[in-house]
């Protein structure tokens, strides 16, 4: 059977980041509250001119570089953070990239999972037209009430996927286990701009679906604990990733692990997000991304398992094989200069940032320039968005 999987792979981030012990101070706490807590130690803040749409953009231009885009034949679109109702936010990236008139765009959406389910609705494409690639793009901005608990876990994040035969980065395993269950640990109605959240509920979840569909991923590939070098997990926070990690080996029978074997296994694929925060959907692909740049042993060959997970919930598990020369295709040096060179925000910044509004009635609006991204949402008129590519 022919390989199928990830060609190439990039992210994106906001210009502009929190540290959380800027938050902790205007919050009165300690700020190991959330640098332990947590493990968690900044978080990207998207400016006004920034959307789902322009992060998409650009972080897939970035993984378009080197690959011709005559071949992309589907551009799918995963996100919690919709701008329309209606109409998919991948038809502006497609735009925007300038991308083959033939090609089919799509919208999904189930929480920070959807992204994991194009990357499984793009694997038989692939198989039966393995001369076309798929552009698999993921965004999200994670908003939270301020002052509310949910509030240090926010980010924003794009990833961007060229999935294909014959893929330079990663090959995808067939068997995978996968749990569906109807749950309100974590919500967004219509009306509202921020999300309802069951912390501890969702964390129980979490854990739970990891065990569900770990055991049935197992029985199908006759895989065991050890047969993964390395793990990647939807990240809310990296110290649950830490708690999930632990658990998968106890219910495999695993003596508890070691401070070093624990870092061999997840901690290279939680550094970028330490430093993003969550990015819902783009989380647990941002971790590949930090994993592949980051890990300082030669990972051809090697196994790495992966947990999605999506509140409300639907959760799954799989792997897949790092191929050789991956290093030729990695976006390391990109990815860190961006996360290098953010500007730090204030307090008062960070909330002038949050309380920004669009006009909803129809009006003009010219968006202020902050991004310092190749695409941005420039004004909105007559209900509809404008984005421009920045020279």
């Amino acid at each position: 059977m022919v390989k199928v999987g990830i060609d190439t792979l990039s992210f994106y981030t906001s210009h502009f980041s929190l540290d959380l012990s800027v938050l902790a101070e205007k919050r009165g706490v300690d700020q190991n509250k959330y640098y332990q807590g947590l493990g968690q130690r900044k978080m990207s803040v998207a400016t006004p001119d920034e959307d789902v749409v322009t992060m998409a953009a650009n972080a897939a231009l970035r993984a378009l570089r080197r690959v011709d885009i005559n071949s992309i034949e589907m551009l799918l679109f995963a996100t919690e953070t919709g701008i329309d109702q209606s109409k998919a936010a991948g038809i502006y990236v497609h735009d925007l990239l300038g991308l083959p008139e033939r090609c089919r765009v799509i919208e999904l959406k189930q929480a920070c999972y959807s992204a994991t389910l194009a990357l499984q609705l793009a694997l038989p494409f692939l198989r039966q037209n393995p001369d076309k690639k798929v552009l698999l793009v993921a965004s999200d901005i994670a908003r939270y009430g301020l002052g509310t608990p949910g509030e240090s876990s926010q980010g924003c994040g794009a990833v961007a996927m060229v999935l294909s035969a014959n893929p330079r980065l990663l090959a995808l395993d067939s068997e995978y286990g996968v749990v569906t269950a109807n749950v309100m640990d974590f919500w967004r109605p219509n009306y509202s701009d921020t999300a309802i959240v069951e912390g501890k509920y969702s964390s129980k979840l979490y854990l739970s679906m990891l065990e569900k569909t770990w055991k049935q991923y197992q029985a199908l590939s006759g895989r065991n604990f050890e047969d993964h070098a390395h793990y990647c997990y939807h990240t809310p926070v990296p110290r649950l990733v830490e708690k999930a990690h632990a658990h998968l080996a106890k219910i495999n029978g695993h003596d508890p692990l070691t401070d070093d074997l624990m870092h061999e296994h997840i901690n290279y694929s939680l550094e970028y997000g330490r430093r993003i925060g969550n990015s819902y959907t783009a989380s647990l692909y941002i971790g590949l991304a930090s994993l592949l740049d980051l890990a300082q042993e030669d990972l051809t060959d090697k196994r790495i398992g992966f947990y999605s997970y999506g509140s409300g919930c639907v959760a799954e598990y799989f792997s897949g094989v790092v191929q050789p020369g991956y290093k030729k295709v990695l976006e390391t040096e990109y990815h860190q200069h961006m996360l290098r060179e953010r500007t730090a925000l204030t307090y008062a910044e960070y909330e002038r940032f949050y309380t920004y509004a669009y006009p909803q009635n129809g009006s003009r609006h010219d968006v202020v320039h902050f991004t310092q991204g190749r695409f941005r949402l420039s004004a909105i008129e007559d209900h509809k968005r404008i984005y421009e590519t920045v020279s």
